[in-house]
């Protein structure tokens, strides 16, 4: 398996996951190529996936074409164009290397890229071969990217996603697609003590530590595996400043191994945790209410992680 970002892994190219998605095909992307890189347009063209967020195409054998779904989401793949190349050199693991800045065109008016191809493989039982030391290495990622000087940067229009913000905002359409995910899953998913665990975070005083960069998506299908371990980091589409408790959200994704060697490492404390949880709980159910029909895949990762929390915090 190789790189295959765009907000989750999934046969979703051609199928239309929003009201406001602009159409992509093979024909238009090797359209937007010969205007624009030339050189590029003979090589190889390939669906190299597509999730919630981005159609990708594989170009050759070193490049892949990442095209965001809707106006919203171009605002993510510049920010990723500006951002990367000034955060690579600080971080132990390889991130996406934006090569082509791609123009808005009267075919496709939103902003694009071309990367380097990344190798790697999705993370999983047949691919990781110590799950402790891959959540310690996922923690060693999450701490130098915390550390990285801001360079400038503050939490203010594209930086600004609501995943480094605070939980209380957020509680109107939590609650609202915690009784979406009553009606979705009825009796087979324990929903109210979900919504316990929410209420009982925002009763919790608000994080207080100063900003920093945020990755904003660490799911597995943002992690690339070689050789056994973490390999690489991608889809920064959700790069932001802020509070860093919906950074650690994902590790319900990962095997309770991984997740206590990633709490280890970090020295999380209680508050931390519930807050986190909490991030993890309301991005599954948004995610599982929204996604049911029309990706099936996404909305199973969706449930699977309420399944862990729930699993998990049934042993604490």
């Amino acid at each position: 398996m190789r790189w295959l970002p765009g907000g989750s892994r999934g046969e979703t190219a051609g199928v239309t996951l929003h009201e406001n998605e602009v159409p992509v095909d093979e024909a238009l992307v090797r359209a937007l190529l010969e205007a624009q890189r030339p050189e590029w347009s003979g090589l190889p063209l390939a669906p190299a996936g597509a999730g919630t967020d981005n159609t990708m195409y594989r170009l050759g054998d070193d490049l892949l074409v990442r095209l965001p779904r809707t106006a919203g989401n171009a605002g993510a793949v510049r920010k990723e164009q500006t951002w990367l190349p000034r955060l690579a050199p600080h971080l132990p693991r390889r991130i996406p290397e934006p090569v082509h800045a791609g123009t808005p065109a009267e075919a496709f008016p939103l902003a694009w890229s071309v990367y380097r191809w990344i190798d790697g493989a999705e993370p999983g039982p047949d691919t990781v071969a110590d799950w402790a030391a891959f959540g310690a290495d996922l923690a060693a990622f999450v701490t130098d990217l915390h550390g990285v000087d801001l360079m400038g940067a503050t939490r203010a229009d594209d930086l600004s996603w609501y995943r480094g913000g605070t939980l209380g905002p957020c509680d109107a359409w939590v609650s609202r697609d915690f009784d979406a995910c009553r009606a979705v899953a009825g009796a087979d998913l324990d929903v109210d003590t979900l919504e316990r665990l929410w209420r009982a975070a925002l009763a919790l005083p608000e994080p207080a530590g100063p900003h920093g960069w945020l990755h904003g998506d660490l799911k597995p299908t943002n992690l690339l595996v070689r050789d056994g371990g973490l390999h690489a980091v991608i889809d920064f589409g959700g790069l932001s400043v802020g509070f860093p408790d919906a950074e650690h959200a994902t590790v319900w994704d990962l095997p309770p191994q991984a997740r206590r060697a990633y709490w280890d490492a970090l020295g999380l404390d209680e508050a931390t945790w519930t807050r986190a949880r909490a991030w993890a709980i309301a991005v599954a159910v948004s995610g599982l209410a929204y996604y049911r029909d029309t990706f099936p895949a996404f909305a199973a990762e969706c449930r699977a992680r309420l399944d862990a929390v729930l699993a998990d915090a049934a042993t604490r």
